[in-house]
């Protein structure tokens, strides 16, 4: 098993499914650490720590899958709030042409960069990177109008 991909949310996700069995092993190997005294020691501690995991019956694959679920909804949620504060921020938002072919739209909350005809712009809401988007609906009304209150 490759443990490099484990997250400390995989393990916490893990250690709350199968917590019984974790306090049996960790009693299991507290006995087996103060009983044996030799080289099998370690050997039944490996024994136990392996069989913990593949009792869990989660892959890492599995946990990714979790991962990435989350991930995606979490980024749904703050394109929506982006959306939402284009709405509401558009009148106050400035843009300005940065010399070098780009420009730059800012309010309170966003800012979006792009350049002028590639039909795209980077978003960032409240200091967070949300990648690129289309410039169609919503996003180009919001350059539009910043691009209007700058004449």
């Amino acid at each position: 098993m490759n443990f490099d991909n484990w997250t400390s949310d995989a393990w916490l996700t893990f250690a709350q499914d199968h917590w019984v069995v974790i306090v049996v092993a960790v009693v299991a190997i507290f006995i087996v650490v103060n009983v044996v005294k030799t080289v099998v020691k370690w050997g039944l501690i490996a024994a136990i720590v392996v069989g913990i995991v593949v009792y869990g019956g989660y892959s890492v694959d599995d946990l990714k899958a979790v991962g990435a679920d989350l991930t995606s909804k979490v980024s749904a949620e703050l394109k929506d709030q982006a959306i939402n504060a284009m709405a509401g921020e558009a009148k106050e938002a400035t843009y300005t042409d940065n010399g070098d072919g780009t420009y730059t739209v800012k309010s309170s909350k966003l800012e979006l960069t792009g350049k002028p005809g590639s039909g795209e712009v980077s978003v960032s809401f409240n200091g967070s990177t949300l990648g690129t988007w289309q410039l169609e609906g919503a996003v180009k009304q919001f350059v539009e109008q910043a691009r209007k209150s700058a004449k």
